[in-house]
């Protein structure tokens, strides 16, 4: 995807998602939501993107 709406606050580096920029490395959406999937996340692999939409 060309991306119009690169959004420079959101880097992301996940070709895989739909709101990923082919042609930089940003998000196109306005906002994403991050969560977790532990209970006490400790580190950055504990965190996920739940703004994420495969392809």
């Amino acid at each position: 995807m060309s991306c119009e709406h690169a959004n420079k606050c959101i880097a992301c580096t996940v070709s895989q998602c739909r709101h990923h920029c082919e042609d930089s490395d940003y998000c196109s959406l306005d906002k994403i939501l991050v969560g977790t999937h532990e209970a006490n996340p400790t580190m950055d692999q504990c965190t996920d993107c739940k703004s994420f939409l495969s392809k």
